[in-house]
């Protein structure tokens, strides 16, 4: 079976176990959405202080989002040794890996799509002229985070403190990820929405490169 092939049927799995109990992103999206309303009532933000504090803000939201979508995508696979199965059949280490990416970024994109609304009304920018812009900058970014993210997932799944472990190993990883989101995006909700080409370049080159790097480390990741 083909690397595409075996990652769509993991993709396919995680899917319909998702939609089956919608436990993962419901809570997610909830917990989040609390996060932005806090926020946007602990300090009444203006119009200038949402450009200014509000790329940081949503990036630490989706921070939080995919933190906590990202700690099931393996440990749950161990409940009934799902891994181990994964494991045994005749597919690409690369392909579960690949697979889970897919799954984690679609949930999160799912995720995105109800706040960054949200984030607009509640603190006061327009996305109207910035939308098709903003998709990129929050596609590069949240792939980013995806990638990274599942690695490492992958990599604290079998230590006894894998729920404290995760954030550790990913958060330092992911400093100049979230660094050059939340410029990309400050860039585009300031008065004068520009996309700083620089910052998006950088996006790209870190989604590559980890990308790469999860591809030829696949077989060690995935092993117990």
């Amino acid at each position: 079976m083909s690397t595409v092939r075996a990652a769509s049927v993991i993709l396919a799995k995680e899917l319909r176990l998702e939609l089956r109990t919608r436990e993962l992103l419901t809570a997610t999206v909830v917990f989040v959405l609390i996060v932005i309303v806090m926020f946007s009532y602990a300090f009444e933000p203006t119009a200038a202080e949402s450009r200014r504090y509000g790329p940081g803000l949503l990036w630490i939201a989706f921070l939080f989002a995919g933190s906590l979508m990202l700690h099931p995508s393996f440990a749950r696979e161990q409940s009934n040794e799902t891994l181990d199965a994964l494991r045994l059949a005749p597919i690409s280490n690369f392909a579960i890996l690949l697979g889970k990416m897919a799954a984690n970024f679609i949930f999160l994109a799912i995720a995105e799509v109800i706040l960054v609304p949200v984030f607009g009304v509640l603190y006061n920018v327009s996305l109207a002229g910035i939308a098709g812009r903003l998709v990129l900058v929050l596609t590069l970014g949240t792939l980013g985070l995806i990638i990274a993210g599942t690695v490492f997932a992958a990599i604290s799944v079998h230590s006894r403190m894998r729920e404290l472990m995760l954030p550790l190993l990913m958060l330092p990883v992911l400093a100049p990820l979230l660094v050059a989101a939340v410029e990309a995006t400050a860039s585009l909700l300031a008065e004068t929405p520009v996309l700083d080409r620089a910052w998006v370049a950088f996006l790209a080159a870190f989604d590559i490169v980890f990308m790469t790097a999860s591809w030829l480390t696949s077989d060690f990741l995935v092993e117990e």
